[in-house]
C-alpha cells in the first residue's frame, strides 16, 4: 500500500514527512509525497498563464527535491507533482489513483507547538475525505528509525467506537504495536453551584465513571478475542475540567499515535468531526489519525476474520 503526503516547503512539510517515515516505517508501506500545483478557475490564452504555471511547476519542483533531502533513507518514496484545483482536491484525486489507504498532513504553523492545529487544507480534509486522515503535531519530529509503539484509540462506549476500537487494534497487530483505549471525561463545576448541585453532579459523574470503566472492560474483552489482534492491551481514563486537562491527564510517550473516529451526525462514508473529536484531536500533544465510520467499520470487519 501507499501513503499518500500532503508536502509544502515550511514546518508543515517536515512534521509531515517525519510523521509518514514513522508510519511507513511500521507498516511496511511506501510513501507518495505530492506537491499539489493550483490551477486559476479561469484559464486564458494569455502567454502570462503559461509563464505562471511553469513558475509554480518550477515552486513545487523545488519544493520535492527538499523533500526528498530530508526523507530517511530506509523509507521507500515517490515525489510528484499534481496539478488541481485545490490542495485538498489533489491530495483527495491522488488518494483516489493510487488506492491510497491514508493521506499524511502537517499542522497549520499558527498553531500551539507540539499540538494538531487545523488549517484550510486539513479542516476541509476532515469534512470530506473517504479515507483516513493523520495530522502530525506542529513541529514534530520523529527519532531515526523510530516506530509508532502505541496505539491509543479515543473510546467513549458506543457501537461507532467499538468499530474504532477493533480497527485501531487491527492496525496496532499490523505495525506490533500496543493497544490502549481512552476515555476521557471533562467535569467543570461552576463556581456558583450550591453544595447541594454539587453532590448531586458528583454523584452523576461518578455513575459515568462506573459505568465507563465496565463498559471499557468489556471491549477489552472483545479485543482480545479477534483472532489477529493486539497482544498487549489496556485501558485508561483521562480526566479534567478541560479537554487540556483530561488530555494530560494520561500519559503520553515518544511512538505514540492517538486515533479517532468521525461524528456519527457525519456522512458514512467521509470525515466528519463532532465536537468531541474536534477538541481531542486540538488538545492531543502526539499525531493523530482520523478515521471515517465507514473506514472504520471494514477494518473492524477484518478483525473478525481469521
Amino acid at each position: 500500500m501507499t501513503y499518500v503526503v500532503g508536502f509544502a516547503p515550511d514546518e508543515r512539510g517536515r512534521a509531515a514527512l517525519h510523521l509518514a517515515a514513522m508510519l511507513a516505517r511500521s507498516s511496511g508501506d511506501d510513501l507518495v509525497v505530492c506537491a499539489v500545483v493550483t490551477a486559476p478557475w479561469f484559464p486564458s490564452m494569455a502567454r502570462v498563464d503559461a509563464e505562471y504555471h511553469a513558475y509554480l511547476d518550477s515552486q513545487a519542483d523545488d519544493a520535492l527535491a527538499h523533500a526528498k533531502r530530508q526523507l530517511p533513507a530506509d523509507v521507500h518514496a515517490t515525489f510528484v507533482r499534481h496539478r488541481a484545483r485545490s490542495a485538498p482536491a489533489g491530495l483527495l484525486e491522488l488518494a483516489e489513483q493510487r488506492g491510497a489507504p491514508l493521506i499524511v498532513l502537517g499542522s497549520s504553523s499558527a498553531g500551539v507547538f507540539g499540538h494538531v492545529a487545523l488549517g484550510s487544507v486539513t479542516d476541509r480534509l476532515l469534512h470530506s475525505s473517504p479515507v483516513p486522515v493523520a495530522l502530525a503535531t506542529r513541529g514534530f519530529r520523529a527519532a531515526p528509525g523510530l516506530k509508532v509503539r502505541r496505539v491509543t484509540a479515543a473510546y467513549g462506549g458506543s457501537e461507532g467506537t467499538d468499530d474504532l476500537a477493533a480497527a485501531a487494534g487491527t492496525v496496532a497487530a499490523r505495525v506490533g504495536a500496543r493497544l490502549r483505549l481512552a476515555s476521557f471525561a471533562v467535569w467543570a463545576r461552576p463556581s456558583y453551584v450550591t453544595r447541594l448541585g454539587a453532590e448531586g453532579e458528583e454523584a452523576v459523574l461518578a455513575e459515568w465513571l462506573t459505568e465507563m470503566r465496565a463498559t471499557t472492560q468489556q471491549a477489552l474483552v472483545r479485543l482480545r478475542a479477534l483472532p489477529d489482534g493486539p497482544h498487549d492491551l489496556e485501558a485508561v481514563l483521562g480526566f479534567g475540567t478541560s479537554w487540556a486537562d483530561a488530555l494530560e491527564d494520561i500519559d503520553w510517550a515518544e511512538g505514540d499515535v492517538a486515533v479517532v473516529g468521525s461524528s456519527s451526525m457525519g456522512p458514512v462514508a467521509r470525515v466528519f468531526l463532532g465536537s468531541r473529536a474536534t477538541k481531542i484531536v486540538r488538545h492531543c500533544p502526539v499525531p493523530v489519525v482520523v478515521v471515517p465510520r465507514a473506514a472504520a467499520k471494514e477494518l473492524a470487519h477484518q478483525a473478525t476474520q481469521t
